[in-house]
């Protein structure tokens, strides 16, 4: 019988409704079936904890007096873009400082805010008539911004590559160091948590999607940059999905710090780890379904980043059970593996959102509108200017 997000929503709000994390979920779909668990629960939680490189902040400073157009801006060193109105600002997760390279940089300015650290702040300006003041140096902290909205162009990578390194060198990539003669492999994606995995046909994600994000109030405003729908149909009858994301947005003033944090990858620079919980209602016995799949028949395939193109070469297909047994087989050789997300913080995420909705604190929302599907992203052909 089909349930729809209204009537899990007076569940809820009456104490009724039943809510299981997603591995429970695929937990109790394995001993009691399908169809059982589609009439018993009423909203799974699953979550993701990853290095998300397309994240940034919109900061509203306030006018100074006189008032300042900011057009050249640094927050604790590091550029944020000054060409928005005269004290807005975008800043980028993995824009480097200008003094500390890729050891600080916007991801590390955006977790300090979050954390109640002060931040310095200097801006210049040409000076016009209703915008006198030519700079302006000093210190703020996240309360004293008028607004600060978290806004993330492409977030919860619905399933990412995992990455080795067939080369004779050491490659530092934003997939990390990748060591030399298929030394190691390394991938990203909660498999069983992920929630673009557990809704792959975009049934119950879309634009206006309230979701946990960094541990405060979010929501999906469109689809993220590069988002694709393909799948493959494997011999064995499982599916294998390509690469769906989100753009994602929330208040920074209502987020925690433990769920947002800034990282610096070895010979690639900075980028923001960012918490983000997906309630998924179970509408029918179809939603149970793909809720259940299991890290056994969730697959990804391992590419050779030693390689740096666009058409660097897939060299085989594994399960996320495979990758996080410790060690894939590649050409007769044992490789290790290591992820770069966290399934430890993931499971928080996940339970934590539980706890919300199970108290009334969080109810879901019925998207607005559907998320475009698109089955390719275009890259750039470049050619040489003479």
């Amino acid at each position: 019988m089909a349930k729809t997000i209204a009537e899990i929503n007076e569940k809820l709000k009456k104490g009724k409704a039943v809510v299981f994390t997603a591995e429970e979920a695929v937990a109790m779909a394995k001993e009691q079936g399908v169809a059982a668990c589609a009439k018993k629960i009423d909203v799974v939680t699953a979550a993701t904890f990853g290095a998300m490189c397309s994240s940034g902040a919109m900061l509203n400073f306030g006018h100074s007096e006189p008032p300042i157009r900011m057009s050249e801006i640094t927050l604790n060193g590091v550029e944020a873009y000054g060409g928005l109105a005269a004290v807005d600002t975008y800043i980028g997760a993995t824009q480097p400082g200008k003094t500390t390279g890729i050891e600080y940089g916007g991801a590390h300015v955006i977790e300090d805010l979050v954390a109640g650290r002060p931040i310095e702040l200097c801006a210049y300006s040409a000076g016009t008539d209703c915008y006198a003041r030519q700079s302006i140096h000093t210190k703020l902290t996240l309360g004293e911004l008028n607004q600060a909205y978290l806004f993330n162009p492409r977030n919860a990578y619905q399933n990412y590559a995992a990455a080795t390194n067939t080369t004779s060198k050491t490659k530092r990539t934003y997939m990390g160091t990748l060591l030399p003669h298929t030394g190691n492999i390394t991938y990203s994606t909660a498999g069983a948590l992920s929630p673009l995995l557990k809704d792959p046909h975009l049934r119950t994600i879309g634009i206006g999607t309230r979701i946990l994000l960094c541990g405060g109030e979010g929501y999906v405003v469109f689809e993220g940059t590069q988002a694709v729908n393909k799948a493959e149909q494997l011999e064995n009858g499982d599916v294998q999905y390509a690469g769906y994301t989100l753009a994602v947005m929330g208040d920074l003033k209502g987020m925690k710090s433990e769920y947002i944090k800034a990282a610096t990858f070895d010979g690639y620079g900075p980028s923001l780890y960012v918490g983000i919980g997906v309630p998924l209602p179970v509408i029918d016995e179809d939603m149970m379904a793909d809720i259940a799949v299991p890290d056994e028949r969730l697959y990804t395939c391992v590419y050779d980043y030693g390689i740096s193109t666009r058409s660097r070469p897939a060299l085989c297909r594994v399960s996320y059970a495979q990758l996080r047994s410790g060690e894939v087989e590649i050409g007769g050789k044992k490789v290790r593996t290591a992820p770069l997300s966290s399934l430890y913080k993931a499971r928080l995420i996940a339970g934590e959102l539980r706890g919300k909705l199970l108290d009334g604190s969080f109810m879901m929302t019925q998207a607005v509108a559907a998320l475009p599907f698109r089955d390719r992203f275009n890259g750039l052909n470049a050619k040489e200017e003479k």
